[in-house]
């Protein structure tokens, strides 16, 4: 395992990291022990950040977290996040922030939040977050219950925005912006990133499991058009008796720019599956011909969040 900067922060998360969301049953049911067994053994393999917020299963995924990481907390970098709550529940106010940090504290079991971060900027007001949520936080880094604040969310050019009004941030991380279906985060955001060496983490390798075998699920806020072309992708893979799944992660996890990777893990099983992924050469061949397939969908951005907080170019999903 390999082990990178993360910006100007003094943490050095492993090249693939713990996505905690499916252990709030985000994606299905995933049993409690199972999901201990996997955090369990992803630390003993190496991966030493995790990622939750209270939004995964309202609050369940930090409590399974908290309570697997009895006995590890040394061993890990804990992040989690704050101003959303569920699907169409969110709050960026100072009071509300501080309420969900000091519960997430209970849930995780723990005094202090390695890394905190605002949840899906994008749905909230840009100068809200710039004028207070973010304030708030770096209070929160200077009263020692934090140690770095960071921001989120899909659209890249409120980020970006964000970054650029509030330098004092140390991290940005982005999802569904950086693979094999979407790589629009490197002309957007990457230069902000290099400019003020920012931490990057990138989220969602399989596009929110679209870049997988058993397809989006029906949930999935992408074009139709956008799955059809992907199952192509997927069934030509099993025709040459490959993953795409394996290859959409082995893909993320090259960005030379990107301290880690965050894939959603609930079992020991789905953690070796990415172990193998990160310690497997990739099949250059098979790369450009999944490239080729994708290509007529490539960089399909749907629209996330405020009207005026999308990018350019966005389009009306399936949800």
């Amino acid at each position: 395992m390999n082990y990178t900067p993360l910006g100007n922060t003094n943490l050095r998360p492993s090249t693939l990291g713990f996505g905690a969301s499916p252990l709030g049953n985000e994606f299905g049911t995933t049993d409690a022990a199972t999901g201990v067994k996997a955090v369990h053994h992803a630390i003993e393999h190496g991966i030493n950040y995790f990622d939750v917020a209270p939004y995964y299963g309202t609050g369940l995924a930090e409590e399974r977290l908290g309570n697997a990481l009895k006995g590890y907390r040394d061993r890990v970098i804990l992040a989690t996040k704050v101003g959303r709550y569920g699907k169409n529940n969110f709050d960026f106010s100072a009071k509300r922030i501080r309420q969900s940090l000091e519960l997430s504290l209970k849930r995780l079991h723990t005094d202090h939040i390695d890394l905190l971060q605002v949840h899906d900027i994008e749905f909230g007001d840009a100068e809200q977050i710039i004028h207070e949520t973010l304030p708030e936080m770096l209070a929160f880094k200077q009263e020692g219950l934090i140690n770095f604040v960071g921001i989120t969310g899909y659209p890249l050019h409120i980020l970006k925005r964000v970054a650029q009004a509030v330098p004092d941030i140390d991290v940005v991380l982005s999802y569904c912006r950086y693979n094999l279906l979407d790589t629009s985060m490197n002309d957007v955001l990457l230069p902000l990133i290099k400019a003020h060496n920012y931490g990057l983490i990138n989220a969602s390798p399989l596009h929110m499991r679209m870049l997988s075998n058993e397809g989006a699920p029906d949930w999935h806020p992408a074009p139709a058009k956008v799955n059809e072309v992907t199952q192509k992708a997927a069934a030509y893979c099993r025709e040459q008796g490959a993953s795409l799944s394996k290859l959409a992660v082995q893909f993320a996890l090259q960005h030379p720019n990107v301290a880690t990777t965050l894939v959603g893990m609930s079992s020991p099983e789905l953690v070796d599956l990415n172990l193998q992924a990160l310690n497997d050469p990739i099949d250059t061949d098979l790369l450009k011909a999944v490239q080729t397939i994708l290509a007529p969908v490539k960089n399909t951005v749907w629209i996330s969040g405020q009207p005026e907080n999308n990018d350019p170019g966005a389009v009306v999903g399936n949800a």
